[in-house]
């Protein structure tokens, strides 16, 4: 039975309920495979149910503790303004266990196995679906296959080795499912992400163009990432995987679809000030749709301090949960980068009404920033990006100085990414800079480039996880940034990293509901 075969699968993998309450389930609410996958509306609302389930979930959902920000508050680069929610505190202090986090870690497993559930169930049974002719079952099932990856990678990337189940079950048999190691849970999903491409007939349009469907580019920025994760620890893939990784980077450059938003005359005018005011660039790889009536963001809740409310004048719902500590904001140049002057990235204050309300010396994302929610609706509806070109350009920058050297294709990358920032300094200077440098201390300067540019598309903890090395800003030179082993390392906070904090614990649930399931060393 189909819908059996959903149920069974979620059972399976997250073993979220216990064996008797789940075959108590009262069969007479089942359907038939027959009746549930009789026509292409059927397969269709399953795929389409991907789009807002599983690991999207950490960037969409309203509760900020186990999501993308997650591994902010672990770099201890980033803190939470509601310090008695439990989770970014545990989190910045290091001391975050199965048990303290236990919901939200359990969440996070649990929201990822169900979608991969899913998605395994319409893989299964879309090529048998009637009336779907063969081109759209491939649409289906590279959409479908984009997802079940999407969700391994975030599983693999912050838990190791995980579970791997790739069909539907359909009986009770093998419920109990051991972890996967890591090599071959990458390449599984590397298998999948290559099928959407070579297989599904994906537009490469940008996503906006599409309807906000699944795309070329968006399939290949996250192989991209796949490969730039598994060329770094604790895989260390190498060469071959900087150099895949510059590949599926070349498809989203070469296609021509794809470019940044470029800078205006003034500050007003930048490209980061275009960014948050549009959702139709084409710096845009990959986004979550969102609009004000079905699915609403908190995002704009998040960008001013708790202190700022003013009554009639700020909403008092604002919490500043992704507030960037001195120490990181230290990664940009003042005096070249315009992306850490106020009201780029980030802001320090606002106007409004005619008057400026400073928020004490502490910033906030103003890439988030919507004056017509805060002050009117009170609904968020812009999209959330989780993929920019700026992103894919480094990526293709390092891939290529990995793999191949310090080539003029790797320095042009970097130097696109670089100039944009450093907006009023000559980009042949920006160029003969980089081409004049080492592999180790080009590679260094993507991974500086990557701080200053991604800090809101929540890169900067998967960097740390891949190459095991700390950022260390300097007080008395801002912009100047080194980096040492993250092992022994201590953070703003002054916990000290080992070795066990560079993946998350297993949720206690987890593991007490499949014995299987080893943990992480917490």
């Amino acid at each position: 039975m189909k819908k059996t075969a959903i149920l069974l699968s979620s059972f399976l993998i997250l073993l979220i309920c216990s064996c008797d309450k789940f075959l108590e389930e009262n069969p007479k609410n089942q359907i038939s495979v027959d009746q549930y996958f009789n026509e292409p509306d059927d397969v269709r609302s399953v795929v389409n149910s991907l789009y807002g389930i599983g690991a999207l979930q950490r960037y969409i959902s309203g509760d900020f503790q186990i999501n993308a920000m997650l591994g902010g508050y672990l770099s201890g680069f980033f803190e939470n303004e509601r310090t008695e929610r439990p989770g970014p505190f545990e989190a910045n202090n290091l001391t975050l266990n199965p048990n303290n986090m236990d919901e939200y870690l359990f969440n996070y497993w649990r929201d990822a196995y169900d979608a991969i559930a899913k998605a395994n169930t319409a893989i299964k049974y879309i090529p048998d679906v009637p009336g779907l002719s063969t081109e759209e079952a491939n649409l289906l099932l590279a959409e479908a296959r984009f997802f079940r990856a999407f969700n391994y990678f975030a599983l693999v990337r912050d838990f190791g080795d995980v579970p791997l189940v790739t069909e539907p079950s359909e009986n009770l048999d093998n419920i109990y499912v051991a972890r996967t190691s890591s090599d071959l849970v990458y390449d599984f999903i590397i298998e999948d992400l290559e099928w959407a491409i070579d297989n599904g007939g994906l537009s490469d349009l940008p996503f906006h163009s599409n309807g906000y469907r699944i795309t070329e580019g968006a399939v290949a920025v996250t192989l991209a990432n796949v490969q730039l994760q598994k060329a770094g620890y604790p895989l260390q893939g190498g060469t071959e995987s900087y150099a895949r990784a510059a590949e599926a980077a070349k498809l989203i450059i070469t296609s021509g679809n794809y470019s940044l938003i470029p800078n205006g005359n003034t500050a007003e005018e930048s490209a980061f000030n275009v960014m948050r005011n549009s959702e139709t660039e084409n710096e845009f790889v990959f986004s979550i749709e969102a609009d004000e009536q079905y699915r609403r963001t908190s995002y704009y809740q998040l960008t001013l301090p708790k202190y700022a409310a003013v009554p009639d004048v700020i909403p008092g719902d604002v919490w500043i949960v992704y507030r960037p500590l001195d120490e990181y904001l230290r990664v940009y140049d003042p005096s070249l980068d315009i992306r850490i002057q106020n009201r780029q990235i980030w802001h320090n204050s606002i106007e409004r009404n005619g008057e400026v309300y400073d928020f004490d010396g502490n910033w906030a994302p103003y890439t988030w920033y919507d004056e017509v929610a805060l002050f009117e609706t009170g609904r968020g509806g812009k999209n959330i990006n989780i993929n920019l070109y700026s992103e894919v350009l480094l990526i293709a920058a390092e891939g290529i100085a990995q793999s191949e050297g310090v080539t003029s294709e790797a320095v042009g990358y970097l130097a696109d990414v670089r100039s944009r920032g450093y907006w009023q300094t000559d980009r042949n200077q920006i160029e003969s800079e980089l081409a004049a440098l080492t592999k180790e201390q080009f590679v260094e300067e993507v991974w500086k480039e990557r701080l200053r540019e991604l800090p809101l598309i929540f890169k900067t903890w998967s960097d740390i996880q891949r190459t095991r090395l700390y950022p260390i800003t300097s007080e008395t030179n801002p912009g100047e940034v080194s980096f040492t082993n993250v092992v022994g390392s201590v953070n703003p906070y002054g916990a000290t990293f080992q070795e066990k904090h560079l993946l998350l614990p297993i949720a206690t649930r987890v593991k007490d509901r499949n014995p299987e399931i080893t943990g992480n060393g917490y």
